[in-house]
Order: C-alpha cells, then structure tokens, then sequence
C-alpha cells in the first residue's frame, strides 16, 4: 500500500513546499509595499540603484536593440519580398518591438545583469551576517535594501525598454533602406499607419510590471541565501531563472488581458 501512495506522498510535499515559497514571497512584496509607503525614502540610495540600473544597462540595450532591429528587418524583409511589400518592414517590426520585443528582450538583458547583481550582493551580506548586524541596530533590511532597488527596477525599465524601441526601429531602417531598397517617405509612414502610441504604451506598462517582477525576485532570493559562498552562487542562479521565468510567464497573462 505505501507503494502506491508514497508517489502521491512525494508529490504533495512538492506542492506543500512551493505554496510555502508562494506565500513567503507575498509577505516579502507585501512589506515592501508597506514601508514604500510608510518608511521615509532613502533618496541617495534610490538614485544610487537608478544609476545601476538605467545607466550602467543603456550601452547593452542600445547595441542589443540595434542588432535585434537589424535582424527583424532582415527576416521580414525576406517575407515581405514575396508579396512586394518591403514598405512594411518599418511597421511590422515598430509593432512588435513596440508590444513584445522591446519590453520582453530588456527585461531580459536587465536581469541578466541588474537583478543577478541585486541577489548577489543582498546574499552576500546574508551569510555574512551583515543583515542580522542591521535589524540588530534597529535598521529595517527591506526598506534599505529592498526598496530602493525594486523602486530603481520599476522606474527605469519602461525607460530602457523605450530605449530599445527606438533603437530597434532605427537597425530596422538602415536595414530597409540599404539592402531592399525600401524608400526613407514609405518606411515611415508605413510604421506610423501601423504603430499607434497605445501599442507604445501597452509595451511601457510590461516593462514596468517586468521591472518590478526581476527586482523583487533578485532581493527576495538574496534574503533567502545560505550556507557560505555557495549559497550566494545558488541564490542568484535562481534569481535569474525563476526572474526570467515569471517575466515570461506575466507576459502572456498580460497580452492575454489586453487582447481581450
């Protein structure tokens, strides 16, 4: 009998253990959410991360998002050759950086970076004991740590993701232009027949919630870090994964809900 039930047995603790995870997460963001309100904001820490964040990451989003426009218009140029239609290049790929591509490849590239930053060092201070050194001097550890980053991360992705959209679109034309041809007058009124400014602001919106999700799962798993320096190398392994993950899987429930 216990053969057949300990599968199920198994199974349950997984499930136990990931709904456990679940609800420590909910408290964690529900305490951010309490002292970003309430604790007095820290702006010389704040304008620290913004810099992290937003201005150590615009060199990587702009050379990434030229490459990624330069690949788009090679790919649909390739498509829209078939039918003649090479004027569209600029439109189909304004459209898809603008909802998608902009927002989701950013958010991306900035967790790689940022939030793989954010877990580590917050772990490092974890098993170095030094946020126990806080709370025991009557420092709260989130708002110190956890607000300012999260804020920076909230901030500054519909401003990098905006970054991308621009920058795409210009690898995008350069592209048209040079190799089909396309005219300078059609490419750009094609993609403003097309791309309309609430496409540009739905892409925003992701980026926003994307830059809250990698931020407060980079911090949260830095909080959870143990057992020395394996324990930091863990914890922003996850960070990434799981961030990249939930990115992702917020994506297609937002899509989902502006579709209908």
């Amino acid at each position: 009998m216990n053969y057949f039930t300990k599968p199920f047995e198994s199974l349950g603790k997984i499930i136990q253990i990931y709904i456990s995870a679940f609800g420590n997460f909910v408290l964690f963001v529900g305490d951010f959410f309490l002292l970003s309100f309430s604790a007095a904001l820290r702006l010389g820490l704040l304008f620290r991360q913004l810099e992290f964040v937003g201005n150590k990451s615009a060199m990587i989003i702009f050379i990434a998002a030229l490459f990624v426009g330069g690949v788009l218009g090679l790919q649909l140029g390739l498509i829209f050759r078939l039918f003649s239609a090479e004027g569209l290049m600029g439109a189909a790929t304004g459209k898809s950086l603008a909802l998608e591509l902009a927002p989701v490849m950013s958010s991306f590239i900035v967790t790689g970076r940022a939030g793989a930053a954010m877990a580590a060092e917050i772990a490092t201070m974890r098993v170095n004991e030094q946020i126990d050194a806080m709370e025991a001097m009557g420092v709260n550890p989130i708002g110190y740590l956890v607000v300012p980053r999260v804020m920076a991360g909230v901030i500054m992705m519909p401003l990098l993701s905006g970054i991308f959209l621009f920058v795409g679109v210009i690898g995008c034309y350069f592209v048209a232009i040079t190799l089909y041809q396309v005219d300078n007058r059609t490419f750009i009124q094609q993609l403003q027949w097309i791309v309309e400014w609430k496409d540009v602001v739905k892409g925003l919106v992701k980026a926003l919630i994307f830059g809250f999700i990698f931020s407060s799962i980079a911090c949260y798993k830095g909080f959870l870090a143990k057992g020395g320096a394996r324990g930091v190398g863990e914890a922003t392994t996850d960070a990434v994964v799981v961030g990249l993950l939930m990115i992702l899987v917020a994506d297609f429930f937002i899509t989902l809900f502006q579709v209908l």
